[in-house]
Formats: C-alpha cells, sequence, structure tokens
C-alpha cells in the first residue's frame, strides 16, 4: 500500500473513532452536578434560592474561606448563616468554629450530611431508603404540587455528643447539647414526623433551623413544588443578610484555573467527549508509530564472490553460444588479477597460458592448465565454458599472491 494511501486509510479511521466515541460519551444536554451551591444553575443546585432572595431584595452573601474565617465577616444586625448539605464533611475543628458562630447568629442546617452538627443540637438525620413522602405545613392538608422528601428528623436524646471519628490520630471531641427553651414545627410529613425544626435556644437570643432532606432547597424542587414559599419564608423574617456556606461544595477562594478546568471536564458530557476524544487520539498515535515486527521481512543477502561472477558471465555467453569468447575473457580475467599492480598486460594470452604450464606449479594447477589448453581449441561445446571457469578457479586459488 503507498503512503498516502495508508495516510488517509489512518486520517478516516482516526474520523471515526472520534465520532463513535462522541456518540457513545453523549449524554443529555443538562448538568447533573448535585451539589446543593447557589453557583449551581443545574437542577441539583439553589442557584434559585439566591436569585429569588436578591430580587426580594434580602442581601446574600457567599462565604468561600474555612469555617475559622466566620469571625471575620463584617457583623449586622440579625445575619443568619445557612448550610446546605456540605459535599465536604466538616472536620472537628471546623464544627467547633461554627457552633461558636451560631452564638452570634441565627443557623439553618439542612442534608444528612450536616448531620454532624445536627447532632450537636440534639437531633439526627433517619434515611428513608426505600421510598420518599410528602411534607407539608402543620395543619394543612397535602397538595398535588407537595414536595417529596427521603429524611425526617429524630431527637438522639443526648445531653453530649461525642466524636470518635479522628480518635486514631487525634483525640475525641464532644459538644454539649444547649439548652432549648421551645421547638417550632415547621414541616411534617403525611406520618406526622418531623421533617423542618426551629430550635430557640435558651442561652442565646438565636435560633437553630434544622431540616432533614436538602431537596426543598435545589432548583428542580423550588421549580416544581409548593416548596418556595416556605424556603423564603425562612430568610424573609427580617434578615438583613444571608450567608451561604460555600468553601464545603469546593468553591474555596483559592484555586487554579486548571483546577476548575479538571473538575469541569469531569461533570460536563462536553468534558467528556474530549477526554474520550483524547483518548482515541493516544491510541491512535500508538497503534500509528510502534510496529510490532518489521515492515518488510528481512532477507540475508550475501555479497558475491568475484569468482562467483565471473562464472555468471561463463553461463551467460554460453547462453549465447559464445564459447570461445567466453574462455577467452575467462582466461584474460585471471592474467589481470595475476599480474603485478598497475602493469598493463597487452601480449596474447593464449601465449600467456602456454608460458605458464612451464612454471613450477602443484599437481593441481597443473591439471587445471591442461584442462584449460584443451578446452580452448575451438569447436568446444557449451558446457566447457563451465569446466573453465572451474579450472581457472583452480589456478587462482593456488597461484594468486
Amino acid at each position: 500500500m503507498r503512503q498516502r494511501s495508508e495516510v488517509a486509510l489512518a486520517v478516516t479511521l482516526l474520523g471515526v473513532l472520534i465520532v463513535v466515541a462522541a456518540l457513545l460519551g453523549r449524554r443529555p444536554g443538562v448538568d447533573r452536578d448535585e451539589r446543593t451551591s447557589t453557583f449551581i444553575a443545574a437542577p441539583g443546585g439553589s442557584r434559585a434560592l439566591l436569585d429569588a432572595m436578591i430580587r426580594l431584595g434580602i442581601p446574600v452573601q457567599r462565604f468561600r474561606e474555612r469555617s475559622r474565617g466566620l469571625e471575620r465577616i463584617a457583623s449586622s444586625k440579625k445575619p443568619v448563616l445557612v448550610i446546605l448539605a456540605p459535599s465536604i464533611p466538616f472536620s472537628a475543628p471546623e464544627r467547633s468554629a461554627v457552633l461558636r458562630f451560631g452564638t452570634r447568629t441565627d443557623l439553618v442546617l439542612a442534608g444528612r450530611s450536616a448531620q454532624p452538627l445536627m447532632r450537636c443540637f440534639g437531633y439526627q438525620v433517619n434515611r428513608r431508603f426505600l421510598d420518599s413522602v410528602r411534607v407539608v405545613s402543620p395543619g394543612t392538608p397535602p397538595g398535588p404540587a407537595s414536595p417529596w422528601v427521603r429524611a425526617t428528623l429524630v431527637a438522639t436524646g443526648r445531653a453530649r455528643v461525642v466524636d470518635s471519628s479522628r480518635s486514631a490520630d487525634a483525640e475525641r471531641v464532644s459538644c454539649v447539647v444547649p439548652p432549648i427553651r421551645a421547638v417550632d414545627t415547621l414541616l411534617l410529613s403525611e406520618q406526622g414526623r418531623p421533617v423542618a425544626l426551629r430550635l430557640r435556644r435558651a442561652d442565646h437570643a438565636h435560633d437553630v433551623v434544622l431540616v432533614a432532606d436538602e431537596e426543598l432547597f435545589r432548583n428542580r424542587t423550588l421549580r416544581r413544588t409548593d416548596a418556595g414559599p416556605f424556603v423564603l419564608g425562612l430568610f424573609a423574617d427580617g434578615y438583613d443578610r444571608v450567608v451561604f456556606e460555600e468553601y464545603h461544595h469546593g468553591y474555596g477562594a483559592t484555586g487554579s484555573l486548571g483546577a476548575m478546568a479538571l473538575e469541569w471536564s469531569r461533570r460536563s458530557p462536553w468534558g467528556v467527549m474530549v477526554w474520550q476524544a483524547a483518548a482515541v487520539g493516544v491510541l491512535a498515535l500508538l497503534f500509528g508509530a510502534v510496529r510490532f515486527g518489521p515492515s518488510h521481512p528481512g532477507i540475508a543477502r550475501r555479497r558475491r564472490s568475484p569468482l562467483e561472477h565471473l562464472r555468471a558471465l561463463a553461463t551467460a555467453l554460453a547462453a549465447a553460444r559464445g564459447h570461445d569468447v567466453a574462455i577467452g575473457a575467462i582466461v584474460r580475467g585471471l592474467r589481470r588479477r595475476l599480474a603485478p599492480p598497475g602493469l598493463r598486460v597487452r601480449s596474447d594470452w593464449r601465449a600467456w597460458l602456454a608460458q605458464l604450464t612451464r612454471t613450477s606449479v602443484s599437481p593441481r594447477a597443473q591439471d587445471a592448465l591442461t584442462a584449460l589448453q584443451t578446452l580452448t581449441r575451438p569447436g568446444q561445446p557449451s558446457s566447457s565454458v563451465l569446466r573453465a571457469a572451474n579450472a581457472v578457479e583452480d589456478l587462482w586459488e593456488d597461484l594468486r599472491p
């Protein structure tokens, strides 16, 4: 196959592989990011909640630092800190920082991943794995647009919570459940179990709102159900600032463009397609660059000796019926090789051959000379050329300097 044809075939095959990879990796054009972050406008995000607050004139702030930086938040009359199902777990020191900040502000904790913080207020999340239930406000019957959740709240009944998750490399961390003077039920399941509670603390003039399922804050839920009035009602009660904790969703203030691009490529269908095309290109490059064996089978070719060339010439002359000419050429060639370097021999080769018989040579050479004298006579058969070549070879082996 020609080189141009090989290149065209390789380019065509690469194009077909890229198209196939794109078709296999194609996903619906919907972002599947399920982090309940206000930076995400996908159905699983919470950007709609932020936009609704801005339209209502409620000041909002996205907190993108570690929890110890909460103390540097500008003071306001009545702020509220919102933690919606953190994607990255809070460490023990970070939980302590949040609890300290909760002594001078209200808290909204939602989702099962926020349970370590909820336990410090005497409640935990009871996850429903098999089915979901509708939630309603107390005293309100469920309607067709009532939201559905998969978790409820359960009281732990403990006054002190001990965290031993890092007991192997650090000491145990504990928190004391603060005194609660009142518990308001905000949402109930159809079975009457609490889904959202407002805890009114007795030691401080601040409240803590616990929501079992973060699904109530997602964009798809706010759009399709009646969860919007409930969620906005949590923050429309005189708060002059709503602070969304975004650091534990992966939106820290520090980072690089490369890391963000890599994170995007793992979530977006376009990014997945780029990775697949790159993998196909690397495979095509490897298969095109590495040969499993030689391109053509190697044939060992041995260089012919001068005598082999002479024998081939004799065979060719014999085929052309130039027997006498061939034998004469063979003898002249032997005379040139035996002559001293730089000496040009012009005498008759027959006389030289007759003179050579009078020199002292071995019996093998004498037999070769006798055979040559016989073969140089006119009228010899075609086989005489090959015999003369063999005789010359014997003379060369005996007389060469």
